[in-house]
């Protein structure tokens, strides 16, 4: 079965732009390892004869019309936004 080490563990949390200690690194690697063996371990099932499915109850979408309605304002809504500019709104960078 495969495990996961503390580095991948490491490495997502990265990907998540989560900060983590060396105690909580421990105690993840241990809890998705638990996971991982688990989900493996549904391998070991005989779904001979056994439909995939996406969901456990029968779901169908309930669609509303899709009509044109007339948006608000840009003065509205700039009027709203903590920053502006050039008649948009202003965000902060978050790409490194």
């Amino acid at each position: 079965m495969p495990d996961i080490s503390k580095e991948q563990v490491q490495h997502v949390a990265d990907l998540a732009r989560l900060e983590m200690n060396e105690t909580e690194t421990e105690k993840f690697t241990k809890q998705l390892g638990d996971i991982i063996h688990f989900a493996e371990s549904l391998n070991e099932l005989d779904t001979t004869g056994v439909p995939p499915t996406t969901h456990v109850l029968e779901i169908r979408n309930v669609m509303r019309e899709d009509t044109v309605e007339k948006g608000l304002p840009r003065e509205l809504v700039l009027k709203n936004a903590p920053d502006t500019q050039d008649g948009m709104i202003r965000v902060p960078t978050i790409v490194e």
